[in-house]
């Protein structure tokens, strides 16, 4: 299990550092939750650089670096789905073209590149060009009953992940390192840290993951945190446990997330050593399987949200507040629109600055450090 202390999630780290790509970046003002962005450039993203922008300011933008918690878009909130992938039709395969419609796509293609099946399959490739695949939901969840029904992949160094991320780093994983078929990893991180040594744990004997479908839960509620196989619980956390009783603050994960997929290849020479040897060794690009397919890959069948709580009718995104601890922000649910208006305006009162319809150039997420 990876269990050292990180800044967003290793599902992330399939991505490499892409901020040349967007202009200006390395000369900004770098944020975190000590280091708040100015009035100007507003919005902390999620690979912690101040600025304005779609690339700034919708789904990963992180309240706690940024000029106001209100500073980031409003997040869509939760939906019931039951997601299959007849086609791609709700996928939205340009993330520069995302407004924060949520209910025109299901999923963004942040990285890489995905297949359809006869079967209806999606496939999530990895080769030594795109550095593998990243799906990340265009809907948040905070609290309720999340499935992936997938199947893995095989290989050292090829990591399949599936996992709830927030715009502040709390997470919850399901992970598949290498060439472990017959055992998946859980963890969980409050605010981008590890709380515990014991986060990280293995759950064995399952059949072969690789050529088995087998549907991978939480069931994430307030106060309790399981991960389930095929129905089946494997673990169970409680917020009692993340508690620390001198402070009272619980370092459980609390705050509205995204469900994102990956295949990422953790066996590369720029990741650290640790990462590779837990990812099960440097990727063999001569591996039978690679040259027959031309990609290493990971199949997902089907996605299911079930939120805890369903919003009224008129509720339609997620807006962080003050709390008494400045480590635990609020969560409202508001009527606020997640959309950015046609004219480049801001579709939230909350931000007094305007900005671009889209930022140009690519998006920009952080590589494990």
């Amino acid at each position: 299990m990876l269990t050292k202390s990180r800044t967003t999630a290793a599902t992330l780290s399939l991505l490499p550092l892409l901020a040349a790509l967007v202009p200006g970046v390395a000369s900004q003002q770098s944020c975190n939750a000590t280091s708040h962005c100015g009035t100007a450039a507003p919005c902390c993203s999620s690979y912690g650089f101040c600025g304005s922008g779609a690339s700034f300011c919708f789904g990963g933008c992180d309240p706690l670096g940024s000029n106001a918690l209100t500073s980031c878009m409003p997040e869509p909130v939760c939906e019931n789905q039951n997601i299959t992938f007849q086609s791609f039709d709700r996928i939205l395969m340009n993330a520069t073209h995302y407004n924060g419609n949520a209910s025109a796509w299901d999923f963004i293609l942040q990285q890489g590149n995905i297949q359809n099946t006869t079967n209806n399959e999606l496939v999530m490739t990895l080769n030594q060009e795109n550095n593998g695949t990243l799906l990340t939901s265009t809907r948040y969840v905070h609290y309720g009953t999340i499935t992936a029904r997938m199947k893995t992949g095989r290989w050292g160094g090829v990591v399949t992940a599936f996992i709830m991320m927030s715009d502040i780093k709390d997470e919850i994983d399901w992970e598949f390192p290498g060439n472990h078929t017959t055992e998946g990893q859980t963890n969980y991180f409050w605010q981008g840290l590890i709380p515990a040594q014991t986060a990280g744990q293995t759950t064995g004997n399952l059949t072969d993951t690789f050529d088995n479908y087998h549907d991978y839960t939480f069931d994430w509620q307030e106060d309790q945190l399981q991960w389930l196989v095929d129905g089946k619980v494997v673990r169970t956390l409680t917020r009692a446990e993340t508690t620390d009783n001198s402070t009272g603050l619980s370092r459980y994960p609390n705050t509205p997330s995204r469900v994102q997929l990956s295949l990422w290849p953790a066996g590369i020479s720029s990741e650290p050593e640790g990462t590779v040897e837990w990812a099960g060794g440097m990727i063999n690009w001569d591996d039978p399987d690679y040259k027959s397919a031309g990609h290493f890959y990971a199949y997902i069948d089907s996605i299911s949200v079930q939120c805890a709580d369903q919003p009224g009718a008129n509720i339609t995104s997620y807006v962080y507040g003050s709390n008494s601890s400045a480590f635990t922000p609020s969560i409202s649910e508001t009527n606020e629109t997640t959309i950015l208006a046609s004219n480049g305006a801001l579709g939230s009162s909350a931000l007094a600055a305007k900005w671009a319809f889209f930022a140009t150039g690519a998006a920009v997420l952080l590589s494990l450090v």
